[in-house]
């Protein structure tokens, strides 16, 4: 995008302050963060339910930004910088996309649905870009956010454009149309996601009907509810023209694609269709149902774009499926890789570059990268712009893979390029690839895949998924509960609740949380070598590592007499002045802290002392999670406030309080004080039902299917014979067992595992390192993903079961399990 700061004050017709004539602006961004952000970035300061980016204008200033749009200026700042005052920043965000979309008059598709969208919008990028040059929405930017940052990316070269447009409730889909102004409109499947944002089915339907108001055709898969609903967009909302509807069914033949037979094989699917009269066959590369009916929809765009069937047939099936997901593996040589390896447009790099910067796990940052394809720019301009981000962006070494990023060698002189990925791979021990992050990024035509297996640490099928998206959203879910004073610490003990400690504090680091918490001083000593340098408290330290966590800047938690005259020793040998430290208090949890008898001494011994400085005062609550105690954890928090108040009066200090867990921030908000600790809710468990419908799932535990057998009636399966067969049965093996942390109770036909969405039972006993499950009414093969938990079973139903907590069913994941890391 290029449009002058004038302009862009003249469309929102808003205030100016500052210098605005004769400045160009190429780049927009919602997030302070970001390390793209230059002299030519217009910034919105974005005010959401948690977090106002007002706050960092500062920052964004000494930076070298100096074009803000902004609802007020903050105090000191007016002369430092440009700004255009608006009501409200996400709506000028909006006016601004909406206005440069209706610069450009080529077709656009607009995409919306429950499920599919992305797939749907990257296999038809994939389908005819052979014919156009396309401008999508990157990854699955499809909120009141992400579709006006796609839309500006759009420029004079493109001529098709394909955005989607998600919603989690009503009022929303119209901001979108008008952002997007689809010509061509698609509906793909209707299913379950965000149903608690509407009354019913109907109106999240007529909801996302709203984005084809202006489109001249609308694709969809016929059925009565959406027949109905776009009745009530015809009489409610008519189009400007005459809208065309291009549908397919799977049983109405009066549909404009009817597709009468649907045949599977072990590999692809064959289906047969009628249109305009005409029978025709496609061979397509998936026996999945939702990928199928993903590529119906394709296809039916394809006929609508009068492809004929030997081109069609041609081009789907080559299609492949979609990885939507940037992931952290862990590589060779203490490497961390960053896996995007399906994708190289300029966009989505762009964001790659965002992710790599707040996963980084050491200083040294490598890209690798291949020719970016479909720009709409010329190579001189693309590469010019890449050189930009990759030295923004502070990339160590830089790897080009190609004909046309060859480039970039008059830009990046200290680069590497190579012209294929056979020509890389022979070169890979050569190039020393040791303690980086590296990041992976190619068009699938490169085939990066190859260099990820390459770099990968080889472990075994059994991974644990940790979905980050997931993880920032329970982070902003009980963050929003808070007042706005309020501090959060976020526990990341224990491995991160199984979860993988460093990610995950890079992550928390990256929403700028205020503290972070740990079991034990090695946990924190692991984090800071990492390189986290946010603040951590470390809960339960023993004395003897009272050297190892000044020598890393820890904070102990003192819960005793003899802990802190311990501390204060070791502090005066070291001639400290104001360590912090906190001072645990026992309010009724009597588990560690001081207890309301010992209080006098705490203040005596440290009154007059500067060795240290008491940074918080906090306590346990026993039972914040059953409010048939709520009494107990009333006289807790009573109690707390009287020992903490004496402290805080005696010492004329005043520290940070807390006494609330998860459960007590949902539960007792009137008890914040000054910062709450967030544990086990952040990984998307909560003891309240209710609650527990808005959190989103974080730990995904997967495994594959190695064998296939079948045994029949009368025969036995594992150790002790503990199943017997009744009937002809077929048994599948799984790579995990109780060595991984799954529990041997859980076997025996207690808990399943889910193959193809299908429950399978576990029978027998589960081994040390095996276990395995009948697959007798479920269709699969050896290879296919196993789900151990996530969506089904819950680690809560596990825990129901086994009679036991959610806690110990994450913790007892063992290290041998690889964490993989990813963001939607």
């Amino acid at each position: 995008m290029n449009l002058s700061l004038k302009k862009i004050a003249s469309i929102l017709n808003t205030e100016e302050i500052g210098n605005t004539n004769n400045l160009e602006i190429d780049n927009i961004s919602i997030d302070s963060r970001s390390l793209q952000n230059n002299e030519k970035t217009l910034f919105f300061a974005l005010v959401g339910t948690n977090n106002d980016a007002h706050i960092y204008l500062k920052d964004l200033i000494d930076k070298g930004v100096r074009n803000f749009v902004v609802t007020h200026i903050p105090d000191g700042l007016k002369a430092k910088a440009n700004f255009l005052i608006v009501k409200n920043t996400l709506e000028a965000l909006q006016h601004i996309a909406a206005h440069y979309r209706s610069l450009f008059s080529f077709p656009i598709i607009g995409v919306t649905g429950s499920n599919g969208k992305t797939i749907v919008k990257e296999w038809l990028n994939f389908l005819l870009s052979p014919d156009y040059n396309i401008i999508r929405s990157p990854k699955s930017y499809n909120s009141q956010v992400g579709v006006p940052l796609s839309v500006l990316a759009i420029n004079e070269k493109h001529n098709l454009g394909i955005f989607e447009a998600g919603i989690s409730t009503v009022s929303e889909m119209e901001k979108l149309e008008k952002i997007i102004q689809p010509t061509i409109g698609i509906l793909t499947n209707i299913g379950s996601a965000h149903d608690e944002g509407f009354k019913n089915l109907e109106e999240k339907v007529k909801e996302k009907m709203l984005l084809f108001q202006q489109s001249k055709v609308l694709i969809y898969q016929k059925s009565k509810l959406v027949d109905n609903c776009l009745s009530y967009l015809s009489e409610h909302i008519p189009p400007s023209g005459a809208r065309g509807l291009f549908s397919w069914s799977f049983t109405d033949t009066t549909a404009t694609v009817f597709v009468s037979k649907k045949e599977h094989t072990h590999d692809h699917t064959l289906i047969e269709y009628t249109y305009k009269g005409n029978i025709s066959t496609l061979k397509i590369p998936f026996v999945d149902d939702a990928s199928v009916e993903n590529v119906i929809t394709c296809l039916s765009v394809l006929l609508y774009f009068e492809y004929d069937a030997k081109t069609i047939q041609n081009r789907i099936e080559l299609l492949y499926p979609i990885e939507m997901r940037l992931k952290v593996k862990k590589g060779n040589n203490n490497c961390s890789l960053i896996d995007d390896s399906y994708s190289s447009d300029f966009q989505s790099l762009k964001i790659a570059l965002d992710f790599l910067e707040s996963q980084k796990q050491h200083q040294k940052k490598t890209v690798v990268l291949s020719d970016i394809f479909q720009s709409g720019l010329s190579n001189e301009i693309l590469y010019s712009k890449v050189a930009e981000l990759i030295v923004s962006n502070n990339i160590s070494r830089f790897i080009g893979i190609g004909e046309t990023i060859s480039t970039l060698k008059t830009k990046l002189p200290n680069a590497i390029f190579f012209k294929d990925t056979n020509e890389f791979l022979l070169h890979l021990e050569q190039l020393h690839f040791e303690n980086e992050t590296i990041l992976i990024k190619g068009a699938r035509s490169f085939q990066f895949e190859e260099i990820v297996a390459a770099f990968a640490e080889k472990t075994h099928e059994t991974v644990l998924e940790i979905n980050l998206n997931a993880i920032s959203y329970n982070f902003n879910f009980f963050k929003s509960k808070l007042k706005p004073a309020t501090k959060m610490m976020a526990m990341v003990k224990a491995f991160g609740y199984g979860s993988g400690g460093f990610e995950i504090a890079k992550l928390l680091e990256h929403h700028k949380v205020d503290y972070l918490g740990v079991a034990f001083a090695d946990e924190g000593i692991s984090l800071k070598t990492a390189g986290i340098k946010l603040p951590i408290m470390v809960l339960n330290p023993e004395n003897t590592s009272f050297p190892a966590i000044i020598q890393h800047q820890l904070e102990p938690e003192i819960y005793s007499l003899k802990g802190l005259n311990a501390f204060l020793k070791i502090a005066e040998q070291k001639k400290l002045k104001d360590f912090p430290i906190h001072i645990k208090l026992d309010t009724g949890m009597h588990r560690l802290g001081f207890e309301a008898n010992t209080i006098d001494d705490l203040i005596a011994t440290l009154k007059g002392n500067s060795t240290v400085k008491v940074q918080s005062v906090l306590s346990h609550l026993a039972t914040s999670d059953d409010l048939q105690h709520k009494d107990f954890v009333e006289y807790q928090i009573n109690l707390f406030e009287k020992l903490s108040s004496k402290l805080m009066n005696e010492l004329a200090i005043t520290p940070i309080r807390h006494i609330l867990n998860t459960s007590g921030i949902s539960n007792f908000p009137e008890a914040q004080y000054d910062m709450v600790r967030l544990g086990i809710g952040l990984y998307g468990v909560s003891n309240d039902s209710e609650e527990q419908k808005y959190l989103e799932n974080v730990g995904t535990l997967k495994s594959i299917i190695s064998q296939i057998r079948t045994i029949q009636s009368g025969e036995s399966v594992g150790y002790g014979r503990r199943f017997m067969a009744n009937r002809e049965s077929k048994i599948a093996t799984i790579p995990i067992g109780y060595a991984d942390g799954i529990a041997r109770s859980w076997g025996n036909g207690v808990g399943f595992v889910t193959i193809k969405n299908k429950k399978a039972s576990i029978l027998g006993s589960v081994c040390m390192d095996m276990l395995m499950v009948d697959v007798t009414e479920i269709e699969c093969k050896e290879g296919d993903a196993v789900v151990i938990f996530g969506e089904s079973p819950t680690v809560t139903y596990m825990a129901e079961q086994l009679k036991t907590i959610p806690y110990e069913i994450l913790t007892s994941i063992s290290q041998r399990v690889k964490r993989v890391f990813y963001r939607e």
